[in-house]
């Protein structure tokens, strides 16, 4: 595996296609490289998983004839590394061209490279071509925020926005309008966020206004979900509380993170429109 420094990073970087199975081209982030900056360190104040698709998946069978898939990959936030997710892609890509027995032989080295890249166990469910139908569109559960009329001039995180009415509640909001973008390349990642809680009642267009400042915030998926929960935590002081985004695909993968107070199963792995 590779050691991170913003030099060697192959996000934003020019690099050739490789398409013979080569494992070494993961690339583990420490996830504490932007946990110090929001202030947590030691026990995590939340649960939770990343929930990454890939949708361009294939290798060679036995015989040399392509295999074609989607997969389902489960990160801990507990694990200590994230996987840079354009080392990933051409981790996937040198699939290509490679035999593999059967599927659950790719299933196996993926999950066997994967844990080993992020230092803790991962979760690996890759499905054939001929089950994709079953992959249906859905959509979060909640009440949007996205209809409020309010006015925005702020678009760098700003958490003095969140604010509580002193009512107890208990209540699941929804918005399309969070976008950040890549720590790397600046390039744009544009979510769909659910928020769920159980506390006093959070301005609704303080909430808007504090999503829609990250639209000039430069930060990985992961980040900035725990971010949104951390600042939530501070600002509103919520009994209970679940965040989970779902970003649009890029380079095939789409990642989607979420972090809670409670013990919970993985969310539905719910295909959105936007995907």
């Amino acid at each position: 595996m590779n050691t991170i420094t913003m030099d060697n990073i192959p996000l934003g970087k020019e690099i050739s296609y490789i398409s013979h199975y080569q494992p070494d081209l993961l690339f583990p982030i420490p996830r504490q490289l932007n946990r110090d900056e929001i202030g947590v360190s030691g026990v995590l104040p939340f649960k939770g998983q990343d929930i990454w698709t890939a949708f361009e998946i294939s290798w060679l069978n036995a015989k040399g004839k392509p295999m074609v898939a989607i997969g389902d990959f489960i990160f801990p936030c507990e694990s200590p590394n994230l996987i840079e997710s354009k080392s990933f892609k051409l981790y996937l890509n040198s699939f290509n061209n490679t035999k593999f027995d059967s599927l659950d032989v790719v299933e196996a080295t993926i999950r066997k490279d994967l844990s080993a890249a992020v230092k803790a166990d991962v979760v690996v469910n890759i499905v054939l071509v001929d089950s994709f139908s079953g992959r249906e569109l859905g959509a979060f559960a909640g009440e949007s925020l996205d209809h409020l009329d309010i006015e925005c001039n702020t678009y760098l995180v700003t958490p003095k926005f969140l604010k509580v009415d002193g009512v107890i509640v208990t209540e699941t909001l929804t918005s399309d309008l969070l976008k950040s973008n890549c720590l790397v390349t600046g390039q744009p990642d544009w979510a769909s966020v659910q928020i769920e809680y159980t506390g006093q009642k959070i301005q609704r267009e303080g909430l808007l206004k504090y999503l829609v400042s990250f639209r000039d915030h430069n930060e990985f998926h992961e980040q900035c979900v725990e971010r949104i929960f951390v600042d939530i935590m501070k600002y509103c002081a919520p009994q209970k509380l679940t965040v989970y985004a779902r970003y649009t695909r890029r380079g095939g993968l789409d990642i989607n993170p979420y972090r809670s107070t409670e013990v919970i199963k993985v969310p539905q792995n719910v295909r959105l429109s936007r995907q």
